[in-house]
């Protein structure tokens, strides 16, 4: 299957280094399509739990679970954690994928953190 931008999938971040987000845990693709067909290298956001701190940051994005996206649980999208990512070697699966009117909140979420007007 050909990745898509919006796709939830299982990652696993390990190894980090200092307080870089870790461990296997779904995020989001972010890349143009023509990129995630084309190059082993992807970008993606990657999901936290929710909690009401997280919540107030304006660079994340709260990802309620839904059977399209496949989350189990209320999470957060964390956009300052952006990373790229060879999905030959991290990636574990594909979950599901985000709503159009969520990664249009993304998308304006990673305006602000590469200050892109």
């Amino acid at each position: 299957m050909i990745l898509q931008r919006g796709m939830v999938i299982n990652v696993n971040l390990n190894p980090t280094l200092g307080s870089e987000t870790g461990k296997i845990r779904p995020c989001i693709i972010v890349t143009n399509n023509t990129f995630n067909e084309r190059i082993p290298v992807i970008q993606v956001v990657p999901l936290t739990a929710w909690n009401e701190k997280k919540a107030k940051i304006k660079t994340n994005v709260v990802i309620e679970p839904t059977e399209e996206n496949g989350l189990t649980k209320l999470s957060i999208a964390d956009c300052l954690q952006t990373r790229p990512v060879d999905i030959q070697i991290r990636m574990e699966k594909i979950i599901g994928k985000i709503s159009k009117e969520k990664m249009h909140i993304i998308d304006y979420a990673l305006k602000i953190v590469f200050a892109l007007d």
